[in-house]
């Protein structure tokens, strides 16, 4: 069974697309409920708690050490992170989500873009890395995917993030890169782009 312990809030908005909202290490599956609404009033929100404790805290994957990521764990994770969000489609009747993803969880929303591209109907990865060293050939067609990066960053180099742009773009995702004048954690700058950047693929969807 893939189920993971979750939150999920329906929609009030019958406009706003749903969100997958992927928590960073230590954090739960209340952690990003308000971030998404914030980005998005009105989106059904659906947000899991990883299934990985390291040192006690909840992960999405294990790690080997901080930026080494134990790959075939993530290869696993993610699977089952697809699975579990095409079970919840069906039980909660929500089309494919809008992943909202911060570090940990940023990292295996771009996994499960690479791994899995039909389960995301695109991305906003907060923070994210390169999370497969030797990446499948995916078709993210105009996938929409924003990735917002820290300047100052001490996990995440900027080659790093810089790849992960690339990796995407080449992959056919239609990738807005920022890079913004912060380190690892959140900004009010990562909230106000995120909002406006739905808001437009929103648009452009409807």
């Amino acid at each position: 069974m893939t189920d993971f312990i979750h939150r999920f809030e329906p929609a009030t908005n019958a406009g706003s697309p749903p969100l997958l909202l992927l928590h960073g290490t230590g954090g739960d599956e209340n952690d990003l409920l308000g971030l998404g609404k914030m980005i998005s009033p009105g989106s059904a929100l659906l947000s899991p708690r990883g299934r990985v404790l390291e040192h006690g805290m909840p992960r999405f994957f294990r790690r080997l050490a901080e930026g080494v990521f134990d790959e075939d764990d993530l290869r696993r994770r993610a699977l089952e992170l697809g699975a579990f969000v095409a079970d919840a489609r069906k039980q909660y009747g929500v089309a494919a989500p809008v992943a909202v993803g911060f570090s940990n969880g940023a990292n295996i929303a771009a996994a499960l873009l690479l791994l899995k591209p039909d389960v995301l109907a695109g991305a906003i990865l907060l923070r994210a890395m390169v999370p497969l060293s030797d990446p499948p050939k995916a078709n993210l067609a105009g996938k929409p995917v924003l990735l917002l990066s820290g300047q100052a960053d001490p996990i995440v180099p900027a080659s790093n993030s810089a790849k992960l742009a690339a990796l995407l773009s080449e992959a056919g995702a239609r990738v807005d890169h920022k890079v913004l004048p912060a380190g690892h954690q959140l900004s009010q700058a990562d909230l106000t782009l995120a909002r406006n950047w739905i808001g437009n693929v929103d648009a452009k969807a409807a």
